[in-house]
């Protein structure tokens, strides 16, 4: 993707946003931000995409209810005579390995990390957990080439600030924001875009995960 090193687009701002209002069910400053991502110049697929995404860090119920929110939304544009960018499809997956081994090694990109053979934490402790990261969330929705990579890693650490109380994965996923593309600067300008749509204290808390990976990057 072409993006300043320095700035988030204004579609970049407009899918922290979104996800964040998706997150929190806020439905109708979700329609604002809708309206706002189409004129930004966001697709009509890729939002479709961002909502789906939204699905695996904060349920179905959430996601359903902004994709039926975007609906109406294209409805009334349509309504207006607006005709939004429809965009590309995602294309079909020509990967002959597994899912699991698939995942894997989404994974081990993203962290910049080799995966372990041996499992370990929570996911030796529930194992299940584990198949279903990498076949699911880091094949199966990672693997889609709707979004790229930091994109995705957007529309996480935007819905993972929105519930609030996730910290230790806040922080992961901030350092693989790192490894996919996102510069300091960029990540220090998503704390003022998503405190804009969340409380103060999840505002603070975000703040000091940032604080913190972005101290352990410079060692």
């Amino acid at each position: 993707m072409t993006r300043s090193n320095s700035q988030l687009s204004e579609k970049d701002k407009n899918i922290i946003i979104i996800s964040s209002f998706t997150a929190q069910g806020k439905l109708e400053e979700l329609k604002a931000s809708l309206n706002k991502g189409l004129d930004a110049g966001l697709t009509i697929n890729e939002i479709k995409e961002i909502l789906v995404h939204t699905y695996a860090y904060c349920g179905f119920p959430r996601s359903i209810r902004g994709l039926q929110t975007f609906m109406e939304v294209l409805d009334e544009r349509k309504a207006k005579g607006i005709n939004d960018t429809v965009g590309k499809e995602a294309s079909t997956i020509a990967n002959d390995n597994s899912k699991y081994e698939r995942g894997k090694e989404i994974l081990a990109q993203l962290t910049q990390t080799p995966q372990p053979d041996k499992l370990s934490g929570y996911s030796a402790f529930a194992p299940t957990i584990d198949t279903f990261l990498k076949e699911h969330l880091f094949a199966d929705i990672f693997e889609r080439d709707l979004l790229a990579y930091a994109q995705r890693e957007l529309v996480t650490i935007s819905v993972i600030s929105a519930i609030g109380n996730a910290e230790p994965m806040l922080q992961s996923h901030l350092g693989i924001s790192l490894n996919v593309g996102w510069s300091p600067p960029q990540l220090n300008e998503f704390v003022p875009v998503i405190s804009s749509t969340i409380s103060i204290e999840k505002s603070n808390a975000a703040k000091m995960v940032l604080n913190q990976v972005l101290k352990n990057k410079s060692k």
